[in-house]
This record gives structure tokens, C-alpha cells and sequence, in this order.
């Protein structure tokens, strides 16, 4: 077992012995490995060699934490604004002995205020529709970076309600990438930073899903 595989069970076994907070659906330290941390690595085959990553909703630090093991280089930043959360995930990667990932503990329309542009790189994994998503990811990326989602087989229904208008955002059309086996609907959709993002947004917190900038 190499030393990125040894983390990576040590950190399904602290998500599992976790009782601060509910930091995974998941439960069972087998189970979070093969059904979260698994998924999680598959992605990585379309993460482009990035320094600066920002997970926002990240929770248990998925996938923000098994990128960060697995691209040591990187810089990951997990934002999350449910407090207890992020006191456990800080136990956490003081327990695996990680020092490329911060943790911050806000909303991230609120950090994006004052860290706008700032990262080559930012993706949620269970947050929102895709719509959503990338208008709270759109402000925190840099031109040229990347924003990407997980999704499942609902995808083409949330990509088709914004009626291509991701330009509003400053974002390319998105791009699906499916991973997992022949039949699975898991995927990440992937979009490009072409211009500047307004700066109506960020929004104020919850308008992104009251009010879609799309409509």
C-alpha cells in the first residue's frame, strides 16, 4: 500500500469516527472508501495541474481533502458555513498530518466578496443544481480557470434550464465528462472562465437559488 493509499483509509476511518458533526451521508469506513473517496479519485483523471483549488460546500472534505492527498502540490481551500463542520474536518487533517489545505468556515458569497479572481480552480460535489453552482462558483475563479460540478443523471435537465446562458456568468458552455462504468450516470461538468463575472455577483446569500440568474 503506498503512503497516498494509507491516508486516504485513515481519513475514510475518521470520517466514520467522527461524532462532532454528520460530515458524510455514508457510514462504515469500507463503505465511505469505496463509494465516496473512490468516486472522488476518478475525477482526478480530469483535473487539470492546478495549484489553487477552492471545494466549496466541501463538508467532509469531499473532494477537496483526496485531491489535496493525491495532488500534494496543490493548494485546497474547503469552505463550508456550518461551523461544527468545519472544527471537525480541521481535527481532522491535523490528524492526517496534511499542511496543503485550509479551512474556512463561511458562506462562500461571502468570501467570494473578498477573494474574487482568486483561484485557478473551484468545484462543489453535492450542493446545488448545476445552474446554482456555477453562479457561486463563477466569482471565486480567475480568467482561464475552471469551475466543476459532480453530477448524476439528472444532468442534462439542469444544464438545459439556463438555455445556454452561462455567458452571463462569464463561463464557456459547460462540458460533460462521465466516469465510473460503461452504464453509470456519474459525471463532472466542467466549465471554462473565457470572461470577467459581473459584479452583480455574488449575490446575497441564498438569492443564487430564490432568484436564478438565468430567468
Amino acid at each position: 500500500m503506498s503512503p497516498q493509499e494509507f491516508t486516504l483509509y485513515k481519513f475514510a476511518e475518521l470520517l466514520d469516527s467522527c461524532k462532532r458533526a454528520r460530515l458524510t451521508g455514508t457510514r462504515g469506513s469500507e463503505e465511505i472508501y469505496n463509494l465516496q473517496i473512490v468516486d472522488c479519485l476518478e475525477s482526478l483523471k480530469f483535473l487539470p495541474e492546478v495549484r489553487n483549488i477552492i471545494d466549496v460546500g466541501s463538508g467532509g472534505g469531499l473532494p477537496g481533502v483526496v485531491w489535496a492527498i493525491m495532488r500534494p502540490e496543490s493548494q485546497i481551500t474547503l469552505i463550508d458555513s456550518i461551523n461544527k463542520k468545519c472544527e471537525a474536518m480541521q481535527e481532522i487533517i491535523n490528524s492526517l498530518e496534511i499542511n496543503n489545505v485550509n479551512i474556512i468556515c463561511a458562506r462562500s458569497e461571502d468570501f467570494a466578496r473578498t477573494h474574487r479572481g482568486k483561484f485557478d480552480l473551484a468545484c462543489a460535489r453535492a450542493v446545488a443544481s448545476a445552474g446554482v453552482t456555477a453562479e457561486l462558483l463563477a466569482p471565486l475563479v480567475k480568467i482561464s480557470g475552471q469551475i466543476i460540478t459532480f453530477k448524476g443523471e439528472k444532468v442534462h435537465d439542469e444544464l438545459s434550464e439556463v438555455n445556454n446562458k452561462w455567458h452571463k456568468l462569464g463561463l464557456s458552455e459547460p462540458e460533460i465528462k462521465f466516469y465510473g462504468d460503461k452504464d453509470s450516470y456519474k459525471c463532472l461538468v466542467i466549465w471554462e472562465k473565457i470572461s470577467k463575472c459581473p459584479s452583480i455577483y455574488p449575490r446575497k446569500p441564498g438569492q443564487a437559488a430564490i432568484k436564478k440568474f438565468w430567468e
